[in-house]
């Protein structure tokens, strides 16, 4: 495939497809306290065995709820933040789940003074590092911690490139180069909308195939 043939199948996925998680959530993503904890929340949710429908439909209902920062989430009645699982259809996993915002508000007061832009300053640009640090909160795997990071990456600039195994493979699926900075070159939008795209292609069988039929 030709490099002008890439770029005209990556903008057609882009359009159709290159909606973040966060976006959907209502986060307005920036580098400040407030969205960063938002990301974090959206983040244990959609490392659950659920769908991202639902996690994203859960975090609505969590901020919707008032519960946007770690102190928030701290001085919540924890039949507060279950019940807002529970409109979000999240009750599969509410009694765990409520632990472990708590949990995580705790360790991000306690370790970041709640402020995640100081677990950017403590990895120094080293994106591995980060990852790390990501898992330190409880409910956040290998697979959690990449799904921040590439929600992340356009309001974290060193983050960027990001794209993830599952990005990557979509893009192989889609004869497009399985190598970030490769797609960071044919990226119509942002790094972290066009990595989304290729999220969704990999879970859109039919998508792909529109693309490459």
């Amino acid at each position: 495939m030709s490099t002008k043939e890439q770029r005209s199948v990556a903008a057609e996925l882009d359009r159709r497809a290159g909606r973040t998680y966060a976006d959907e959530a209502g986060i307005r993503l920036e580098d400040t306290p407030i969205p960063l904890f938002e990301l974090l929340v959206l983040t244990m949710l959609l490392s659950a065995r659920i769908s991202a429908e639902i996690a994203v439909g859960a975090a609505r209902e969590l901020f919707d709820a008032g519960l946007r920062n770690p102190k928030a989430v701290i001085d919540a009645d924890r039949s507060a933040i279950i019940a807002a699982l529970g409109r979000g259809h999240y009750a599969r996993y509410d009694e765990s789940t409520a632990t472990r915002l708590t949990e995580g508000s705790h360790l991000l007061i306690d370790t970041y003074d709640g402020d995640l832009r100081k677990l950017a300053s403590a990895c120094d640009g080293d994106v591995g590092k980060a990852r790390e640090l990501l898992q330190e909160f409880k409910g956040i795997g290998p697979v959690g911690a990449d799904i921040f990071l590439r929600e992340v990456q356009d309001v974290w600039p060193w983050v960027a490139p990001f794209y993830d195994p599952k990005s990557l493979g979509a893009a192989q699926d889609l004869n497009l180069p399985a190598d970030p900075e490769k797609l960071a070159d044919l990226t119509p939008s942002s790094n972290a909308k066009f990595a989304a795209a290729l999220l969704r292609a990999s879970l859109d069988k039919d998508l792909r195939e529109s693309l490459t039929g």
